[in-house]
C-alpha cells in the first residue's frame, strides 16, 4: 500500500480528517505555510481585491467624516424608524464574528483536530468583523466622541451610566468579546510567528517577527505555559459565544414591540450569528484553498463539516421562525397577530419572502452531500445565507418599527446612498484587513499541523 495511503488510513482511524497530503512532513508542512507570507511574490489577483477593498474602504471614511460634520439626518432614520441600517449592520457583523470563536474555543475543548486547519482564520475574520460591528453603534450615538459616557469612569459629577440600558450592556458585552478573541487568536500566533522569524531571510522582516514572537524558544517550558494558557482562554471564550449575541438579543426582546418582546430570541440570535459566521468561514476557505494551493490542508472534509454545521444552526432559525408564528397564534396577541400580517403582507413583504427563500429553503441543498463536497457549490449557498442573514436583520429591525402599536405612528423607511456607502465601506474594511493577515501572518497553524504530522509518524500503541 503506498504510503501517502497509510497516513490517510491512519488519520481517518484517530478519527482526524485526513489533512495530510503524500509527502507532507513536519519540515514540508512549516515551509509550504511560512513561504505564503515569506517567499510568495503579491499577485495581480490579490493586488486587485486590494485595491477594490481599499476603494470602498476610502468611501467608508469619507461617509463618516461627512457624517460627523453633517449629523444622523444624512441617514434615512426618521420617526418611528429611529434604528435603520446601523443596527441592522452591527447585528450582521456581530453574527459573522461568533463562528470564529466556536471552531477555535469550542471544538478545541472537545478535541476536535479537523478544526486546525481553519481556526486561524476564522479567529481573524471574528476579530475584523467585530471591529466593523463597534463602528456603528458608535455611529448611531449621534456624538461618538463622547462614547466614553457608556463607561462607568470617575468622574466629578459621580454619573454613572444606566446599567438597564441594553446599550451599556452592549458596550460591556462586545468589548469583552474582543479583548478575549484577540488574546486568544494573538496567543496562538506567537509560536507561528517565531517560525517565521527564524525562516525569515530580510533583516527588519527577522526583527518585526522577533518583536511579535515575545521572546518564544520552543522550549518545554514555553510550550507548558502556551497550553495552560491556551486552555483557559478556550474555557474564557466559550460561555461568550452564547452570552455576546444573546446580550445583542436583549436589545429588542426587552422592548415592548410586537414581534420584539419574545423569550425565544436569545437562542434565535445565536443560532443566526453561528449560522452567519460558518457561512462567512466557508466564503473565505473556499477561495483560498484555490488561490493559495491548500487543498492537502483544508480539504473537502473541513468543507462537508462546516456544511453540516451550517445546515444544523439553518434548522434551528427555520424552528425559531415557526415557532415565532405559533407562539403568536397560541398568545391570541392582536398586535402580534398584526405584525405578522405586516410582514407577509406588508410595504416590506419582499424582505419577508427573500428572508425566507434565502435563510430557510435554499440551505435545504446542504442536505445533499454532493453540494457540501462541491466547492464551487458551498460557496454559493454560504454567500445566499451571509446576504440572507442580512436581510433577515432587515426584517427585524424595520418591519417592527415600521407599524407599532399606533396606526399614527406608522412609517416607512428608505436608506439613503449614505447608508449604503458605510455598508459598504465596512465591507471594504473587513476585506482589506483579511487581506493583509493572509499577507503577514501564517493563515493556517503551523505548530499545530506539525503536531498531526507528529502523530502520524509516532501513532500511539
Amino acid at each position: 500500500m503506498p504510503k501517502a495511503r497509510e497516513v490517510e488510513l491512519m488519520q481517518e482511524a484517530a478519527g482526524r480528517p485526513p489533512v495530510l497530503g503524500p509527502g507532507q512532513t513536519y519540515a514540508s508542512v512549516s515551509d509550504h505555510i511560512s513561504a505564503i507570507v515569506l517567499r510568495r511574490p503579491v499577485g495581480i489577483f490579490w493586488l486587485g481585491l486590494f485595491a477594490g477593498a481599499g476603494f470602498l474602504f476610502a468611501i467608508l471614511q469619507y461617509g463618516i467624516a461627512y457624517l460627523l460634520m453633517e449629523g444622523v439626518g444624512i441617514w434615512g432614520v426618521n420617526i418611528p424608524i429611529a434604528w435603520g441600517f446601523a443596527i441592522i449592520n452591527f447585528v450582521w457583523w456581530i453574527g459573522i464574528g461568533h463562528a470564529g470563536t466556536l471552531i477555535s474555543a469550542i471544538l478545541y475543548l472537545l478535541k476536535q483536530s479537523w478544526r486546525s486547519s481553519i481556526n486561524r482564520f476564522a479567529e481573524a475574520m471574528t476579530l475584523f468583523a467585530v471591529m466593523c460591528a463597534g463602528l456603528f453603534p458608535l455611529l448611531h450615538l449621534g456624538r461618538p466622541w463622547l462614547f466614553y459616557w457608556l463607561l462607568p469612569y470617575p468622574n466629578t459629577m459621580t454619573m454613572w451610566p444606566n446599567f438597564r440600558s441594553p446599550l451599556v450592556w452592549d458596550v460591556f458585552a462586545v468589548s469583552t468579546y474582543f479583548t478575549v478573541s484577540l488574546l486568544f487568536w494573538f496567543q496562538a500566533v506567537v509560536p507561528d510567528v517565531a517560525t517565521l522569524r527564524d525562516h525569515a531571510k530580510n533583516r527588519f522582516v527577522k526583527k518585526a517577527y522577533g518583536l511579535l514572537a515575545m521572546g518564544w524558544r520552543n522550549s518545554a517550558r514555553h510550550w507548558k505555559r502556551f497550553e495552560s494558557g491556551y486552555l483557559l482562554l478556550a474555557a474564557l471564550a466559550t460561555p461568550l459565544v452564547l452570552s455576546v449575541h444573546t446580550v445583542v438579543s436583549f436589545d429588542f426582546a426587552v422592548a415592548d414591540m410586537p414581534g420584539w418582546h419574545e423569550s425565544i430570541y436569545p437562542p434565535y440570535f445565536v443560532s443566526g450569528a453561528i449560522y452567519s459566521g460558518f457561512a462567512m468561514v466557508l466564503i473565505l476557505a473556499i477561495p483560498l484553498r484555490k488561490f493559495f494551493g491548500l487543498e492537502q490542508l483544508v480539504t473537502v472534509r473541513h468543507l462537508d463539516n462546516c456544511g453540516q454545521f451550517m445546515l444544523a444552526t439553518g434548522l434551528l432559525v427555520t424552528y425559531t421562525y415557526l415557532a415565532e408564528d405559533f407562539f403568536s397564534w397560541y398568545g391570541n396577541d392582536p398586535y402580534g397577530a398584526w405584525w405578522n400580517w405586516n410582514r407577509a403582507h406588508g410595504a416590506y413583504q419582499i424582505v419577508w419572502y427573500l428572508d425566507l427563500i434565502m435563510v430557510c429553503a435554499l440551505p435545504l441543498l446542504l442536505w445533499i452531500p454532493k453540494v457540501r463536497k462541491t466547492p464551487l457549490l458551498l460557496f454559493l449557498v454560504s454567500l445566499d445565507v451571509v446576504i440572507g442573514m442580512w436581510i433577515e436583520r432587515v426584517m427585524i429591525v424595520i418591519i417592527t418599527l415600521n407599524s407599532t402599536h399606533l396606526p399614527s405612528s406608522y412609517g416607512l423607511y428608505i436608506p439613503t446612498r449614505w447608508d449604503w456607502a458605510i455598508l459598504l465601506g465596512t465591507v471594504g474594511l473587513f476585506t482589506v484587513s483579511f487581506l493583509l493577515f493572509v499577507r503577514l501572518i501564517p493563515m493556517i497553524p503551523i505548530f499545530e499541523m506539525r503536531k498531526l504530522v507528529h502523530e502520524i509518524e509516532v501513532p500511539n500503541t
